[in-house]
């Protein structure tokens, strides 16, 4: 089982472990399951242009996560897209904490 990525050999344990539960119904499983083939589908295709120090920077953390360079791509871009990662410029920062000066 050396063909296995670090996600897929943790559920390996986990399941060989006893640690994962069954579904509690088949709605649950039906609503999973709608989720993943969503999440799963990719009907389009796009093409991009980006700076080469970027796609290296890009291959080498696919590579480190065990995974193909354009799935990195379209992992990051569908986690932008559903709101799980927050563009900076955008989000909120943290008030800056008043200096103590010392007066003489």
């Amino acid at each position: 089982m050396s063909n296995l990525n670090p996600d897929e050999l943790d559920i390996l344990h986990a399941y060989e472990s006893g640690e994962l539960q069954p579904v509690p119904d088949l709605a649950e499983f039906g609503r999973l399951r709608a989720a993943a083939r969503a999440t799963a589908i990719k009907d389009k295709r796009v093409n991009i242009r980006l700076s080469s120090i970027d796609l290296l920077d890009l291959q080498a953390k696919a590579l480190e996560q065990g995974m193909p360079y354009q799935t990195l791509i379209a992992s990051v871009l569908h986690r932008y897209a559903s709101g799980e990662l927050a563009d900076r410029a955008h989000a909120p920062q943290a008030s800056p904490q008043p200096s103590s000066s010392i007066t003489s």
